[in-house]
């Protein structure tokens, strides 16, 4: 009988050793570096390259879908049955706040720090090292088993749907990429953008506003430049600031005065937009200091928009998108990236997450209730929507992965639906499991990101383990 911790133990050293060398790419997403060779820019392509040179080394089958998609396979290649685990090489841009350079990995009481170790490198590469595993102990599988990586997970999934649909839908599959014990149902997940022109008509003058990088990211800082009708009125507003931050103890900002113009700078708490209720908005902050002040046209709407609709309510009571049901529980709004440029297009990114009593349409339409007639915009749904997602606790899938857990643990275990949204959605027998163990703190898409060693091999075997029986189950 296979002792799967003392076994996934010798392999500590060589996953951190590869885990270090693929943590030091930084696999951001940059579409303005992108070509037709790296869709997604360069970062991401070096991370897949890799990941393929890793798994090459290895001796495992390896393959490549347009420098998009690649996985390590392990098993009878003709096996009519699969099992699938897939994981992400993509980070979310590092964000303000960090005590280490997030790309040079560093090792300190017992916590391997930088951007991509909890999301996603850490437990993607914990899982292909399971997989390393049962080839090196030349287990019998009756099911071929895969371990796929996606190099746009944080974005919009490019070329994950096109990838399974070439190569076929997999009899079960589950993703690394969220929390033991398991995640079997995920929220509807839809982004309404709202688009405006730069407008302004006042004593104040928004010149610029400008906080978030991503959908699923809290803001954690926001910045504006504001111009005035005299400096009378710049310094009355720094000094308005400094009273409104004795009264508002959840944020931090700052402001500088140079004549007749203002620079403003917030400082929130940034966190994963799955959970916005874990952070502190820095730029919806930023908008109900300044909706009070003397601006005209969009610029008015849009601070009161920002500043009151939309503020510090994350379960959207104020506009009317509202939601609950037993099993998924409550609608999530994050209000992502938030842009406005005097005489330019803006736009703001709200980011849902949705249970299965309420769809993309009521949701775009209760946003337009939070500007009403005093912000001339539009609204659109972002092209990547995804449906809810649950499958059944009674299902052998979600059985197994229980066992598995329960097994190594011995705590208790059972269903759990979440806001995130994981690879495990792919497939109509998926789920998320792992590599986030109870009592640790959750810092994906935060600064001073980490993971810790000692959960590494702890997640690879159970992860070695639940392969093995989901393959010969």
């Amino acid at each position: 009988m296979t002792n799967w911790r003392l076994e996934s133990l010798k392999y500590e050293d060589a996953l951190l050793t590869d885990l270090k060398e693929m943590l030091a790419i930084n696999s951001v997403r940059d579409d303005a570096a992108a070509t037709e060779d790296a869709p997604l820019g360069p970062g991401p392509k070096e991370a897949l390259l890799k990941f393929e040179e890793f798994a090459q080394r290895d001796g495992f089958k390896v393959g490549d879908y347009k420098n998009l998609v690649a996985y390590a396979e392990l098993g009878d290649p003709d096996a009519e049955e699969s099992l699938v685990v897939v994981g992400h090489l993509d980070v979310m841009p590092a964000g303000d706040g960090w005590t280490k350079d997030p790309f040079t990995p560093v090792i300190e009481d017992g916590r391997l720090y930088a951007r991509g170790s909890s999301d996603d490198k850490g437990p993607s590469f914990t899982a292909y090292y399971a997989l390393k595993l049962l080839k090196d102990l030349n287990l019998p599988l009756k099911r071929k088993i895969r371990v796929v990586m996606g190099i746009d997970e944080e974005s919009d999934w490019t070329g994950m749907d096109e990838f399974f649909a070439a190569e076929g839908q997999p009899t079960m599959g589950f993703s690394p990429d969220a929390e033991f014990p398991i995640i079997n149902g995920e929220k509807g997940n839809v982004s309404i953008e709202v688009k405006f022109d730069g407008t302004n008509d006042g004593s104040y003058k928004l010149v610029s506003f400008e906080a978030g990088s991503r959908p699923n990211m809290v803001p954690g800082t926001a910045k504006a430049v504001v111009e005035t009708a005299d400096t009378a009125l710049a310094t009355q507003l720094a000094e308005r600031l400094t009273a409104y931050l004795a009264n508002e103890s959840r944020v931090k900002a700052d402001a500088e005065v140079e004549d007749n113009r203002v620079a403003l700078t917030f400082y929130g708490k940034q966190v994963h937009g799955a959970m916005p209720e874990t952070g502190e908005n820095a730029g919806t902050y930023l908008a109900n200091f300044l909706k009070d002040f003397d601006f005209g046209a969009n610029a008015k709407g849009y601070l009161n928009f920002l500043g009151d609709a939309v503020h510090d309510d994350t379960t959207a009571v104020k506009i009317g998108a509202v939601k609950h049901d037993d099993l998924m529980g409550d609608l999530s709004m994050n209000v992502g990236i938030q842009r406005f440029a005097a005489d330019e297009e803006g736009y703001v990114n709200l980011n849902f997450r949705y249970p299965k009593n309420t769809n993309p349409a009521e949701i775009e339409a209760a946003v337009k209730t939070g500007f009403a007639d005093d912000f001339a915009a539009t609204t659109s749904q972002a092209a990547h929507n995804m449906a809810p997602h649950y499958v059944p606790g009674d299902d052998p899938l979600v059985a197994t992965l229980l066992k598995v857990y329960r097994e190594h643990t011995g705590l208790p275990a059972g269903e759990q639906v979440i806001g995130g949204g994981t690879f495990g959605r792919l497939f109509e027998r998926g789920v998320a499991f792992g590599a986030m163990f109870e009592g640790v703190p959750d810092t994906m898409h935060q600064a001073d990101e980490f993971y810790p060693v000692a959960d590494l091999t702890r997640a690879m075997a159970i992860f070695a383990q639940a392969m093995y029986e989901l393959a010969n189950d």
